[in-house]
């Protein structure tokens, strides 16, 4: 397909949104938005984005060809979120999408979606059905080989370097390297709040032990000062023993 001109290019519009609910339930954009946020923090300083629900544009001058994938990572591009993004301009596709799936979009997700993909080379296509409605795992991949997409039997993401695992409602994120799981936003709340509490416990332990510290000092002078006295007047009884 021939590249437009700039004088074309200025006259198509792209929109951003088209009105449409971001998901279909609550547990569908809690899980959307957590994975985005688990992920986000896990590029973070990487020449990467991870964009959720935002138009992906495939085709110029067709601004009806275009897809809204619930979570999608693209490496090789600047950080930062985009209103809408344009592969062409980019020059990059996703290499991971995730779609937070139901049975009502079951056969757009398994069929359409999955095929442009497919075709657009994408390198994983993750579905997560979260109420556990149609798929039975909950969470099924697909990796790119030979511009096929083969069933993933490990739920490790090669893009991403992680191993995914169902954890209820959401999809736990665990680095390959080192197994560590990145905290999803209430976990890492939970962390923080406890390494407070174990920074603020350490703080009282330590004011107690410097004021006890304090005490014993105040003791020992006073300790110190009486053996004074009690040598000074041993000293006076030796000289008045002299004296007669």
């Amino acid at each position: 397909m021939s590249r437009l001109s700039p004088d074309q290019q200025a006259e198509v519009f792209y929109p951003s949104s088209d009105g449409e609910p971001i998901a279909e339930s609550y547990v569908h954009l809690y899980v959307l938005l957590v994975t985005l946020e688990v992920l986000r923090q896990y590029l973070e300083g990487q020449q990467a984005t991870v964009l959720a629900n935002q138009f992906l544009y495939y085709a110029q001058g067709f601004p009806k060809l275009r897809v809204a994938p619930d979570v999608m990572v693209i490496f090789n591009v600047a950080p930062g979120g985009r209103d809408n993004y344009k592969v062409w301009e980019e020059e990059q596709v996703p290499s991971v999408i995730f779609e937070m799936t139901s049975p009502g979009t079951k056969n757009h997700d398994q069929e359409f979606k999955k095929t442009l993909y497919e075709q657009l080379g994408v390198k994983e296509y993750w579905l997560f059905d979260p109420k556990e409605e149609w798929i039975k795992e909950q969470l099924r991949g697909y990796r790119l080989r030979q511009d096929v997409y083969e069933l993933i039997t490990d739920n490790r993401s090669e893009p991403l370097k992680l191993r995914l695992q169902v954890e209820g409602e959401q999809i736990g994120f665990y680095r390959e390297d080192t197994g560590e799981k990145l905290l999803m936003p209430a976990e890492l709340a939970q962390a923080l709040r406890e390494e407070q509490q174990l920074a603020d416990a350490e703080a009282q332990a330590r004011q107690q032990a410097e004021q006890q510290v304090e005490q014993l000092k105040q003791r020992l002078r006073r300790c110190e000062a009486a053996c004074r006295q009690t040598s000074l007047g041993v000293d006076l009884d030796r000289n008045d023993n002299s004296l007669e």
